[in-house]
């Protein structure tokens, strides 16, 4: 039996997120009965409460609340519980899967535990997490470090992204890399036209299926929010530009109002979060063109499930989005009026769905999560 521990999501049942979104369906899409998952669960409930979820054992750690440096400690007290469990049970040659580097400056002492019982340490880094202009210079000075010292100790990196692995190849030669990509669900959405949800939101926002462009994201300015409204209002399509994101109470949009007076284009509309899959798969479904200007980070789950569901996507034209869609979508840049030309020409498409057709025959072909799950048992069974 191959034992892999599961260090770095908040746990299961999954939360919204994604390195959540991976663990569950690792589980859930399981097939290989030699592998026995252990996922640590921050949690309020007693630390090392353990309980099933679909035939993983979840145990739970109480971490103290430090602020942004709990979840390095909760890495940390993570670790040193599945440690307890590798030794009062025997196991023998455990995997550590590590998701995301915080915990990087202060993982050799970790690293020299788990190799002398046996074990190994494989981490997924996540994207350039350093580079996201939410931390302070101190913040991404360190989680820089935290990254160099994982590329340097792990006995394995897993890149979610071929230009994630390029990078660390080429940041960190002496790293051993291997590249598993993330995947996403095809299925459509289980709603229709006359369903309540769906009516409910067209008519509260008084916008049209397939009459708006999309955005989807966590609100944070590396997602260029700024570039895609200034470049937007200054089009003349009668289309408008549905953004779904968490904007309330986040200063960064009182930020964008002044700068861009988006407040004063009835075209935009923020329409806060959707967290019922299905209502936002629908949505995706239903845009006339998806609009993602995401820059840092691997393969991001918003545009592989818009690859999956929405007829054309407008794509930032870094390396990391190039390298998932490919041939799929329309690039454009940060250059002043890029973006609007490329909108001007999703305009004057007469036919979307060649687009959408391409877009998810990548998906079909690389990032279902049967075939991410089984390149993961893969790994588990012959890296041990």
């Amino acid at each position: 039996m191959q034992h892999v521990f599961i260090i770095g999501s908040r746990g299961l049942p999954a939360s919204y997120g994604g390195f959540e979104t991976f663990v569950s369906e690792l589980v859930a899409h399981q097939k290989n009965q030699n592998i026995k998952y252990h996922v640590a669960c921050l949690s309020q409930e007693q630390h090392g409460t353990h309980y099933d979820y679909k035939g993983a054992d979840c145990f739970s750690i109480k971490a103290p609340n430090l602020g942004p440096a709990r979840v390095i400690l909760y890495d940390m007290m993570a670790i040193n519980y599945a440690l307890t469990l590798v030794k009062r049970d025997a196991i023998k040659q455990p995997i550590f899967y590590i998701l995301g580097n915080t915990i990087g400056a202060f993982i050799s002492p970790f690293i020299k535990k788990i190799h002398k019982c046996g074990g190994k340490v494989f981490v997924n880094p996540d994207g350039l997490e350093w580079r996201r202009s939410k931390w302070s210079r101190p913040v991404q000075a360190y989680l820089k470090y935290a990254e160099k010292k994982m590329a340097q100790k792990a006995d394995l990196i897993v890149a979610d992204n071929s230009g994630i692995e390029s990078y660390i190849k080429k940041a960190y030669p002496v790293a051993k890399t291997t590249f598993i990509a993330y995947g996403t669900d095809l299925a459509p959405s289980k709603l229709t036209k006359n369903s309540d949800e769906v009516r409910s939101f067209y008519q509260k926002w008084g916008v049209t299926e397939e009459n708006y462009y999309l955005v989807v994201g966590r609100f944070v300015p590396e997602n260029n929010y700024e570039t895609v409204i200034r470049e937007f209002m200054t089009t003349k399509t009668n289309r408008d530009l549905v953004i779904i994101c968490n904007h309330e109470g986040n200063s960064y949009f009182e930020e964008l109002r002044q700068k861009t007076g988006f407040d004063k284009e009835k075209r935009i509309k923020f329409v806060g979060t959707v967290y019922n899959r299905d209502l936002l798969a629908y949505i995706r479904e239903h845009a006339f063109a998806y609009i993602h200007g995401h820059e840092v980070g691997g393969t991001n789950p918003g545009l592989l499930e818009a690859l999956s569901q929405t007829k054309l996507n407008l794509v930032l034209g870094v390396d990391f989005n190039r390298s998932v869609a490919r041939d799929s979508s329309l690039y454009w840049t940060k250059a002043a009026g890029n973006l609007a030309d490329t909108i001007t020409k999703a305009e004057g498409i007469s036919e979307q769905t060649a687009y959408g057709k391409r877009a998810k025959e990548i998906v079909k072909e690389d990032y279902t999560w049967e075939k991410i799950v089984g390149e993961y048992e893969d790994l588990f069974l012959h890296e041990s």
